[in-house]
């Protein structure tokens, strides 16, 4: 299971019902924070959540509505005595923007690790998760990320029986591990069946529309993608800055064929985004406007298979 919370979904500037850009997942007891924008702390205090098991935070990009919340985060964080090492990934340059930041978080308890993007695409890992960051279009270097839980195919107790698979090594095929016995050695594919489908988060915001980004998103349980402007007469504004309008991101929710798309990342001129959405819907009819707060629990597809 990934728990998924939208903690901030507005762009530029808070605004005293809307706080600047932020998106938590949980699981297994740690948490992924992707941006840090100013609120953060205050989002996660209102939605009932600790800032300590936080292991990694990534950032698109170094907009001071994506990353403005960090010192006073990693001060939190220090308070609460941690002591575990925090992982942070983002563009090239990561280490000297963290490094000036912390002029007012000079002492912390625990130790920063810095992971500088600079591929147009980047895997690496965290626990069981596999993790994809992509290069998408701003007007600065920026990357979307994508999120993925695989899952093994269900252990086939018959075949191990016909194996002769003594019941004391089940487990530990079960979860993935190669083990050398007496008679020789035992690997996961003896006794597991085909691969089942896993979960799959994508986030991506500040860009115009990508390949990338359809690329990345395809297959999505959830995709969360900027909506900078509900309004259709902003699509020259959108492109100017290297913004996105709503139906330009139910376009690429359509083409990346995505279970649910929420918007985010609204302009601060945007008070509403609900009277767009019908008109969104239209495109994508499984489009939610995303709202400070908004969760979701991405669970397994129960299967027999």
């Amino acid at each position: 299971m990934l728990d998924v919370c939208l903690l901030g979904t507005g762009g530029m500037m808070p605004l005293p019902y809307r706080w600047l850009t932020s998106l938590m997942v949980r699981y297994n007891g740690h948490s992924i924070l992707i941006d840090c924008g100013e609120g953060t702390q205050i989002a996660l205090k209102e939605k009932g959540w600790s800032p300590n098991p936080i292991d990694m935070i990534c950032f698109t990009h170094y907009h001071a509505d994506h990353i403005s919340g960090l010192p006073g985060m990693l001060l939190t964080m220090g308070n609460a005595e941690r002591k575990e090492p925090l992982m942070l990934v983002g563009p090239r340059g990561l280490t000297r923007v963290v490094g000036a930041l912390r002029t007012i978080a000079p002492e912390l308890p625990f130790e920063i690790q810095c992971k500088e993007l600079s591929e147009a695409e980047e895997n690496f890992s965290f626990e069981e998760l596999r993790m994809q960051a992509f290069r998408v279009n701003h007007n600065v270097v920026c990357y979307g990320y994508s999120i993925s839980l695989d899952r093994i195919g269900r252990f086939q107790v018959d075949r191990a029986k016909e194996l002769g698979i003594e019941m004391k090594y089940w487990s530990r095929l079960q979860k993935g591990e190669r083990i050398e016995t007496e008679k020789g050695l035992l690997i996961p594919e003896m006794v597991l069946g085909a691969p089942r489908k896993g979960l799959k988060l994508t986030y991506c915001t500040d860009t115009r529309p990508t390949e990338s980004i359809v690329t990345h998103a395809a297959g999505s349980d959830l995709f969360i993608c900027e909506g900078m402007y509900g309004e259709a007469d902003k699509q020259e504004k959108a492109k100017e800055h290297k913004h996105m309008t709503f139906q330009e991101a139910a376009k690429l929710a359509k083409k990346a064929a995505v279970g649910q798309l929420w918007l985010t990342h609204y302009s601060p001129s945007l008070t509403r985004p609900e009277p767009f959405m019908d008109e969104v819907r239209k495109i994508f009819p499984r489009a939610y406007a995303g709202k400070d707060g908004k969760s979701m629990e991405l669970q397994f597809e129960e299967s027999d298979s």
